[in-house]
């Protein structure tokens, strides 16, 4: 049985893919996965000029890095023949047609007709050639363009899963051009006949995309097969409120110099434009099962990194040894991992605490007042059991000797033993610096700064 539901992404390689790319690709592969369908990778490499096989390696490498496997993949470069054979039909059922205005000539046409308050639609005087005017303009040198010919008796429509009942007069657009006088293809028809033949049920885009849509409607009729249903979704914007062409830069390789995780990529774009809030999820299977196009909106939906960095951090302080252990400095085992992770933002920052377990710090610079208590401190650490809980032994000695407690205890603790003011649990901290560690800063903490343990 074939499967119910078939999504695809069909990215041009001509680029890297940037936010908006890879929220359309997630949003296919989820609805699919919800629906235990097929998603498909078609690369879209009809122009031979600008499309590149380096950029079609990181379109992959890219999705892969997010999760996203595809059940297949069609490359439109290896599809030509297929194209002419559909094209054809549609030249012989009087569907597609030739032109030979110059885009000089359609330019002024569309001033005229906008000057006259009119909509610059194409007025269809290639028709009206005869045989031998056509044979005269080639004769000159011109070849013709090719456009679909719409038909303007009924209303384009459809129910679009996003923005609800979409309707276009067709009298009020122009027959795309669907191929160049040199032969190549536009995007339009090619299109198509993918969706076709590779037979996709859904199909997931922008909203800058709709009219496109309305005249691919007329084409899935020409050539004799329903339409796939469709969802456009409303473009992204930056967090300043309006589209930014900042969004078109960032990619994959943005975010991982960022140090954002895959899974924050993933829990931000999967949410953003929804109503449902965004969840820090390591695991995309509840995503995907709640993934609905009902619960979008219409209203620009707001990509903000630092929003993207607040999920990322709440990710990282779910992750595993395993899953990050590759990334750590050498000799980080589970237990400093699991002790620094809740104050960090990237797992990259993970580094810098594992100098303050393993290195040298510098001994901060300590009130006068507070010497007594880090050599009493000192002192008392070396005579601990350090398999027990020292931080909780080191604090209640120290309490019960000098009456000292809450931030007049700890701070000059943790300034001596980490030379910072904050950070990670002293308990799980105070174990991997371990004792001669501890014993040294505080000594050298209680002498005075200048000095490095």
């Amino acid at each position: 049985m074939a499967a119910s539901v078939v999504t695809r992404f069909a990215p041009s390689p001509t680029g890297h893919l940037h936010v908006g790319n890879l929220r359309t690709a997630l949003h296919n592969w989820m609805w699919a996965r919800r629906h235990g369908g097929r998603f498909l990778l078609r690369i879209d490499d009809t122009d031979a000029e600008r499309s590149r096989e380096d950029y079609v390696d990181a379109i992959r490498a890219d999705l892969a890095w997010l999760g996203i496997e595809p059940d297949g993949e069609e490359r439109q470069s290896a599809r030509f023949d297929r194209y002419a054979e559909r094209f054809d039909d549609l030249v012989r059922s009087g569907r597609v047609y030739p032109a030979y205005e110059t885009p000089e000539e359609l330019d002024l046409r569309r001033k005229i007709l906008l000057g006259r308050g009119l909509p610059p639609v194409y007025d269809r005087a290639a028709l009206r050639l005869s045989d031998a005017e056509r044979a005269a303009l080639e004769a000159q040198g011109r070849r013709p363009h090719w456009r679909f010919r719409l038909d303007a008796a009924a209303p384009i429509a459809w129910e679009d899963r996003i923005r609800g009942h979409a309707q276009f007069d067709p009298a009020l657009l122009s027959d795309p051009v669907i191929r160049r006088g040199d032969g190549s293809w536009l995007y339009l028809l090619p299109s198509v006949i993918d969706d076709i033949d590779m037979g996709i049920t859904d199909v997931v885009r922008g909203e800058d995309h709709v009219s496109n849509t309305a005249v691919q409607m007329q084409m899935f009729e020409a050539l004799g097969a329903a339409p796939p249903a469709f969802a456009h979704e409303a473009l992204l914007t930056g967090s300043e409120g309006k589209l930014s062409k900042r969004l078109g830069s960032l990619g994959i390789a943005h975010f991982r110099d960022a140090g954002i995780e895959p899974q924050a990529i993933v829990a931000l774009l999967a949410r953003i434009g929804t109503s449902d809030p965004v969840e820090p999820l390591v695991d995309p299977e509840p995503l995907i099962a709640a993934f609905d196009f009902a619960r979008f909106g219409r209203a620009p939906a707001r990509f903000d990194e630092e929003e993207l960095a607040a999920v990322n951090a709440r990710i990282v302080h779910q992750l595993s040894h395993q899953a990050v252990a590759d990334r750590l400095p050498s000799g980080m085992g589970e237990a400093a991992w699991h002790a620094v992770r809740p104050n960090l933002t990237r797992v990259a920052d993970a580094a810098d605490w594992w100098a303050v377990i393993e290195g040298s710090i510098a001994t901060a610079g300590q009130d006068e007042a507070d010497r007594p208590l880090l050599e009493q401190a000192a002192g008392i650490a070396a005579g601990l059991d350090w398999s027990d809980q020292p931080w909780a032994a080191l604090t209640g000695a120290l309490k019960a000797t000098t009456g000292r407690k809450g931030k007049a205890l700890f701070l000059p603790l943790r300034l001596a033993l980490t030379g910072r003011d904050h950070g990670p649990d002293m308990a799980a901290l105070l174990r991997l610096i371990g004792r001669e560690r501890s014993v040294e800063r505080l000594r050298a903490a209680a002498a005075g700064p200048g000095q490095r343990f």
